[in-house]
């Protein structure tokens, strides 16, 4: 059974990123996760980070959507 929350080198591991981009996710808000123990150790929980992926998804989607390759497609 896998844990229900990932410390930041596992979710860096991954994303396939480093942990300081995402520490800079973390941070910024845009993915969603926890402090605790005393140390205050970030923690990701495994739902926040596939929501967070479906997310990224959707938002690629649009923009390609958005950003059509008539350039490209006017050469071939």
């Amino acid at each position: 059974m896998s844990s229900r929350f990932l410390p930041l080198a596992d979710v860096a591991d991954e994303l396939n990123v480093t942990e300081s981009q995402v520490y800079h996710l973390v941070r910024s808000g845009d993915l969603a996760a926890i402090k605790i123990g005393g140390r205050g150790q970030w923690r990701v929980e495994r739902a926040k980070l596939e929501e967070f992926i479906e997310r990224k998804y959707a938002e690629t989607a649009a923009w390609v959507a958005d950003n059509p390759l008539l350039a490209r497609d006017a050469t071939e």
